[in-house]
């Protein structure tokens, strides 16, 4: 699954809610590894994809610095259709920084609002979803989450409702 030579498509993961789980010990969610290995077996995924793992980190820790190696992450893959996993309180801003470069690639950034680890999470349709966008949509920079998918300039969170939707129709 890693091997990019014949990769249909590439995920790159940063972290986020969907990569979290709960650290009984410390009380708090932390990560320790992704869990896209096991949500892509459960998924029965047979599409050839190459596993890029950048981060994990919460979205807030993100650094302009960070953002940067994403859109390195995206500029170099040799894979078309591409798809970060990334936290939701800065995926619009890191998306942007991938948007306004017009690389010849279709980006879908998505994430989780519950991580994967726990139950109710959103992660693996997220994720599904994100990948067919990536797989159908123009190149371009985008957000997909819960079954929306927007472009990386008319999009923001709703942090009250948790939910992202257009800025304008």
């Amino acid at each position: 699954m890693n091997d990019p030579s014949d990769a249909a498509a590439r995920i790159i993961v940063t972290g986020g809610t969907f990569d979290k789980r709960y650290d009984a010990i410390k009380g708090e969610l932390t990560f320790k590894e992704t869990h896209l290995p096991a949500i892509l077996e459960q998924a029965r995924v047979t599409l050839p994809l190459a596993v890029d793992i950048r981060l994990l980190i919460d979205s807030l820790q993100m650094t302009d610095e960070h953002r940067q190696g994403v859109l390195a992450a995206c500029r170099e893959a040799a894979e078309r259709a591409i798809v970060v996993v990334h936290g939701t309180d800065t995926m619009v801003k890191t998306a942007g920084v991938v948007g306004r470069a017009q690389l010849d690639k279709t980006i879908v950034f998505t994430g989780a609002m519950i991580p994967y680890s726990v139950q109710g999470t959103d992660a693996p349709f997220n994720l599904g979803f994100a990948l067919a966008s990536a797989l159908a949509l123009p190149a371009g920079a985008y957000v997909a989450m819960n079954g929306r998918v927007f472009a990386w300039d008319n999009v923001e969170k709703d942090k009250g409702e948790g939910t992202f939707h257009a800025l304008r129709p």
